[in-house]
């Protein structure tokens, strides 16, 4: 693709020291590293302030780095902006990733609390030394497990933020979850049924398995959503070792955390929203799509407006869907 030849924006790279992520179960460092895009021919001051949480396996970092054919996140600003699609807006793009392998953006007796470090420590940070954002010109979005952290945000602090975009996020827990975790039990059962065991070698191995992913996703998924301090990082499966099947109340505990569920609670702060965007690939792999037509469903019949989009693909490589949701959530925020 050929590049945008206007006028190039800046990104600063700051580090936000943080209290609430000291003593975590994960030994990760507490000081995180926190890109800033800030428009050409701008400081900062006075403009909207939109926060990119990334998905599972990344960081806020990887949005900022030299990509080959084709843009990264501060190129693509700069195009949206320069060619007047999008309004100006300051951008910031977190490293959040942990030792086991991502982040849902919530808080967690295991991983850390990252809910609060976002909006308490991050957030506040960056407002200051740019004087952007502000009280109802803050947005979140984000693709898979950011696009979760997007959503789950808009569900609990509509007081932080005014306009949301989720792009492919986890939601439907049952189908996006629950068919993997037969063959993460198929590769625990080598070691042992050792979660301890298993991930000890995985973090020795010089490079990770085939399938692994797998694995290390359900056991991030159980760290964030069902922490146990009892356990090795805080980490236990919803199901039983012998036969796949549920535990109730381990399950309820990450149900409690799908959006398909929580909004039949926090819907209200739904409704304080600016702007909502969800879109999803009619061919995702990791069945998401139904879980966002169940959540839209929902919005639908709640009479919360959004703008929802089905897109011919599936789960990778779909960054360019933020052609769509940033100038919508920059325009909801600017004024």
């Amino acid at each position: 693709m050929r590049r945008f030849a206007g006028p190039a924006g800046s990104v600063t790279r700051i580090t936000v020291g943080s209290k609430v992520l000291r003593s975590n179960m994960l030994d990760d460092s507490p000081v995180r590293v926190v890109d800033v895009y800030v428009p050409a021919g701008h400081d900062g001051q006075g403009l909207p302030l939109l926060v990119d949480l990334v998905g599972f396996t990344s960081s806020g970092l990887s949005h900022t780095s030299w990509a080959g054919f084709r843009e990264n996140v501060p190129e693509r600003l700069d195009r949206l902006i320069g060619e007047q699609r999008m309004a100006p807006v300051v951008v910031a793009f977190p490293d959040c990733f942990t030792r086991l392998g991502g982040n849902q953006y919530i808080n967690s007796a295991s991983i850390g609390a990252w809910e609060d470090f976002l909006l308490q420590e991050m957030l506040p940070e960056i407002e200051q030394r740019f004087k952007c954002g502000g009280s109802g010109r803050r947005g979140v979005f984000g693709k898979s497990s950011g696009g979760y952290g997007a959503i789950t945000h808009a569900l609990r602090h509509s007081d932080i933020w005014s306009a949301a975009a989720c792009h492919s996020g986890d939601m439907g827990f049952e189908l996006c979850y629950l068919p993997d975790m037969p063959a993460v039990l198929r590769a625990l059962a080598g070691n042992g049924n050792s979660i301890e065991r298993w991930w000890k070698q995985l973090e020795g191995a010089q490079k990770h398995p085939e399938g692994s992913f797998k694995v290390i996703n359900a056991l991030a998924m159980a760290a964030s959503y069902d922490p146990d301090p009892t356990q090795f990082l805080g980490m236990r499966l919803p199901v039983t070792f012998d036969t796949c099947e549920i535990i109730e109340e381990r399950w309820a505990n990450w149900l409690r955390q799908d959006p398909v569920v929580a909004i039949e609670t926090q819907a209200s702060n739904l409704h304080k929203l600016k702007a909502l965007y969800i879109d999803c690939g009619e061919n995702d792999q990791f069945n998401l799509l139904y879980g966002a037509r169940r959540f839209v469903r929902r919005l639908n019949e709640l009479g919360i407006a959004h703008r929802y989009e089905e897109f011919p693909d599936n789960h990778t490589n779909v960054d360019y869907r933020m052609d769509e949701s940033l100038p919508f959530l920059a325009g909801a925020l600017t004024g």
